[in-house]
């Protein structure tokens, strides 16, 4: 049986790279389809990120029938920013069959050294914002929707072929207890002393007017150091913002500002997705969105999608009062449990930030690899 590599070229193509997943899982019963919409957008010619960023899409074919794809990308933001050629890899999945696999990083890398570069990595995306990360570990858990979910043997096999760790995150369960938490007792005397506070009274379209170019500013000056980042440009911002914005709920949002009402840091969190992304099946329409506006409406378990302090007020107690805030809305709404969103194991302050407060315990492991081209 003789395999073939295909670029996508057309929409038609394009749906296909999309949907390919969808056959390969269909009986993973802990994989998680993205919305076929979403995915269009990422993958297709109006993402923003193209400002900086170049792609290309591959399918490997057996006889005619795809049996793995893979997304090549260079963002050449990031590798001005790290001092580095770095193709990377991401929207990988195959057969399990390592001549499959090597055909789509050969795709990859051939593509890559004609564009001067001389390292690939991945799985990556665009940026920070897009899914990242091999699964290592957790294989057991339903994934979340904001992550990546992929079988056992994937890493085996890119070790296999010459690849190797490059950084690790983590992810956390996190208990809700039911009373209250002794060390978040200290909220009102950080907000006495430091003037840091939590937002309140505002709905999420005021906030996202008001506030929502500020935050993801923060974002990029309080994840600037970290693995592979990129400032996040006014266009990505914009339109991260009309994908959020609609979906959160204030109540899971905490926004901390400084004394002269600056934002000092934030917290966002959402009902987890996952049962109602598998209900939905990749579509929103016709019926897709229901389970979706269930699950946003009742859940007992959050997403944490991102956290983050500017520089300057970490260690003046900001997470305290942003816990402090979330564990409120936790008990209003019947929360049981919060996951985290992948943290870098070498990111102590992150990786600690729950110490004290509340017990977390980890619960999957992603891996990013690295090889020399």
């Amino acid at each position: 049986m003789s395999l073939s590599l295909k670029e996508v070229r057309t929409r038609r193509e394009l749906r296909q790279f999309i949907t390919f997943p969808e056959k390969l899982y269909k009986n993973c019963p802990n994989w998680v389809p993205s919305l076929h919409g979403d995915e269009f957008d990422a993958l297709g010619d109006k993402n923003p990120a193209l400002d900086f960023c170049e792609r290309a899409l591959y399918l490997a074919l057996r006889d005619g029938r795809i049996v793995g794809r893979v997304a090549a990308v260079i963002n050449h933001n990031a590798n001005a920013r790290w001092q580095e050629e770095v193709v990377r890899f991401g929207w990988i999945d195959f057969i399990e069959d390592v001549e499959v696999a090597r055909l789509l990083i050969d795709a990859v890398t051939r593509w890559g050294r004609e564009r001067g570069c001389v390292k690939i990595k991945g799985p990556l995306g665009f940026s920070d914002m897009d899914k990242e990360g091999l699964l290592v570990g957790g294989f057991e858990y339903l994934s979340p929707f904001t992550v990546i979910y992929n079988y056992p043997y994937y890493g085996p096999i890119l070790e296999q072929l010459g690849f190797m760790k490059d950084a690790d995150w983590t992810q956390k369960i996190v208990d809700v207890p039911e009373g209250d938490i002794p060390a978040l007792n200290f909220a009102p005397l950080v907000e006495e002393r430091f003037g840091l506070h939590v937002l309140k009274g505002m709905s999420m379209k005021e906030m996202g007017r008001k506030y929502g170019m500020d935050l993801f500013h923060v974002v990029n000056e309080s994840f600037s150091e970290l693995y592979e980042f990129a400032p996040l440009t006014d266009r990505q911002i914009e339109t991260y913002l009309n994908v959020y914005i609609p979906i959160l709920n204030k109540d899971f949002v905490a926004v901390v500002l400084d004394k002269d009402e600056k934002v000092a840091g934030f917290a966002f969190c959402v009902p987890t997705l996952s049962h109602a992304f598998k209900k939905a099946k990749g579509h929103l329409f016709p019926f897709g969105f229901i389970p979706i506006l269930r699950a946003l409406r009742k859940t007992d378990t959050l997403e944490a999608l991102m956290i983050g302090m500017l520089p300057q007020y970490q260690g003046m107690g900001g997470s305290v009062i942003m816990f402090k805030y979330l564990l409120d809305s936790c008990h209003k709404y019947g929360v049981k449990r919060m996951l985290t969103n992948p943290q870098l194991e070498t990111n102590d302050k992150v990786q600690t930030v729950f110490n004290g407060i509340m017990e977390a315990r980890e619960f999957q492991r992603r891996r990013s690899y690295v090889m020399a081209i």
